[in-house]
């Protein structure tokens, strides 16, 4: 019998199955770091092709995926037979820092001041290296060289650039702008929030038929359930870590990105214990069971209820 459910989540998986090239190798970053991490982030591989079944990735494109990614974050091990792959420290320690961004609050406090880091001079080839390393952590580079954000530190901006090897050509200042306007103007030459406030709004479209059937009380099998939180955090993460993470008196009236937030926590919320279930009844590892989730993971999107 195909339910209500059923019905909201066929449109999102067939989306998904049909984008070509799959990107195979983005859905299993997904579930290594959203399923796995809180779980000792270590699965076998026949497990992992298992997972991976439901959303149309075959036994070759799954093997092939970890293949390519065995020399960068995940480790492989293998026992006579049979292998486990598991992320790699350094994908661990990003794990750990997308994970506040991704699961934690939306609305974010701020005293009026902005960070702002100008670097005196660096070599051509690291360029494009510090933008993108800035980029990626939310700043928005006003001007050539300078870049700011409203929620950094000092002490979090060094911490940014060491691994640059820059700390010494960097001058960190912070700074009040004298009026909204300047303010304004600083978020307009920063960051082209009108494309991630669309990408916010489709989001929602997506995702909002199948947030209706489950507020209505629909309750997915295991399987559909770790479907659909998989492709939730999938879509949500692709937008959200482009999100420069302003706060919401830098926002535009009509931002999308609250709600979107509020809509991936309920989805989220509601599917968790059966995805859970699913994940639990599928997934190995060389040396048994999966262990249990880790404290932290019930902390996601403000306390998930415990499976």
């Amino acid at each position: 019998m195909v339910t209500d459910f059923d019905k909201a989540l066929a449109p999102i998986l067939t989306r998904f199955r049909k984008r070509r090239p799959m990107r195979a190798g983005s859905l299993l970053v997904t579930i290594m770091g959203d399923a796995l991490a809180p779980r000792g982030a270590a699965i076998t591989l026949t497990s992992l092709i298992r997972l991976m079944e439901p959303f149309g990735v075959t036994d070759r494109l799954v093997r092939t995926t970890v293949g390519r990614q065995a020399h960068s974050w995940l480790v492989s091990s293998r026992q006579g037979r049979f292998s486990q792959y598991a992320l790699s420290p350094s994908a661990l320690a990003l794990y750990a820092v997308n994970t506040e961004r991704i699961y934690g609050a939306e609305t974010i406090k701020w005293n009026g001041q902005w960070t702002l880091v100008m670097f005196q001079e660096f070599p051509g080839d690291l360029r494009q290296r510090v933008r993108d390393d800035m980029n990626g952590a939310g700043f928005g580079e006003t001007v050539p060289g300078v870049f700011m954000h409203p929620n950094y530190s000092p002490a979090a901006v060094r911490d940014l650039i060491a691994p640059i090897g820059l700390a010494d050509k960097a001058t960190i200042l912070q700074t009040k702008p004298c009026d909204s306007e300047t303010n304004a103007d600083i978020v307009r030459s920063g960051w082209d929030l009108a494309d991630l406030n669309v990408r916010y709004r489709r989001f929602i479209q997506q995702f909002q038929s199948v947030a209706d059937v489950l507020a209505d009380g629909a309750d997915p099998s295991p399987e559909s359930a770790f479907v659909l939180r998989t492709l939730l955090i999938h879509e949500y993460r692709r937008i959200h870590l482009r999100d420069p993470m302003l706060p919401v008196a830098l926002l535009p009236d009509n931002w999308a990105g609250i709600a979107a937030h509020e809509l991936c926590q309920s989805v989220y919320i509601s599917v968790f214990p059966r995805a859970e279930e699913h994940l639990i009844s599928v997934a190995t590892r060389l040396d048994g069971p999966l262990p249990e989730a880790s404290s932290e993971t019930y902390a996601r999107f403000g306390g998930l209820p415990r499976t």
